[in-house]
C-alpha cells in the first residue's frame, strides 16, 4: 500500500492511497473539510466526508503526470514503468506547477 498526502497551497487537503488490491482512495482531511468546506482540489472532487474510490488513478491526480519527453526521462532516471501511475505521481509531483503538491508517505518498515 502506498499513501501520500495531497497539499493545496501548503496546507493539507487529504491523504491519497493505493491499495494493495490496486484500487485507490482519496479522502480529504477532517480539519481541512471544518476550515476549507469550499476549497476543492477539483471539481470533480468537491470537498466532502466520504472518501473518493476508484479502480483506476483518479483523473486529476493522472493529469498531474508528465507526459511526452518529460515522462520518458522520469521513467528512465527512477527506473518506474509509465503504467505504475502512483509510483510516478509520488516521484513526479511534490512541487508541482500550481496549487496542489502530493508528497509520499514513508512507512517506517521502507525508510
Amino acid at each position: 500500500m502506498r499513501s501520500a498526502t495531497i497539499l493545496y497551497n501548503n496546507t493539507l487537503a487529504g491523504i491519497l492511497t493505493e491499495t494493495d488490491d490496486g484500487e485507490y482512495e482519496f479522502r480529504y482531511d477532517n480539519d481541512y473539510i471544518k476550515n476549507h468546506p469550499e476549497q476543492f482540489i477539483t471539481f470533480t472532487m468537491p470537498v466532502r466526508e466520504e472518501v473518493y474510490k476508484d479502480k483506476r488513478l483518479f483523473p486529476f491526480f493522472e493529469g498531474l503526470i508528465p507526459e511526452g519527453w518529460l515522462l520518458n526521462i522520469a521513467t528512465k532516471n527512477w527506473k518506474i514503468n509509465q503504467n505504475d501511475r502512483m509510483g510516478l505521481l509520488l516521484v513526479c509531483c511534490e512541487n508541482c506547477i500550481g496549487a496542489v503538491s502530493v508528497k509520499q508517505i514513508v512507512k517506517s518498515d521502507e525508510e
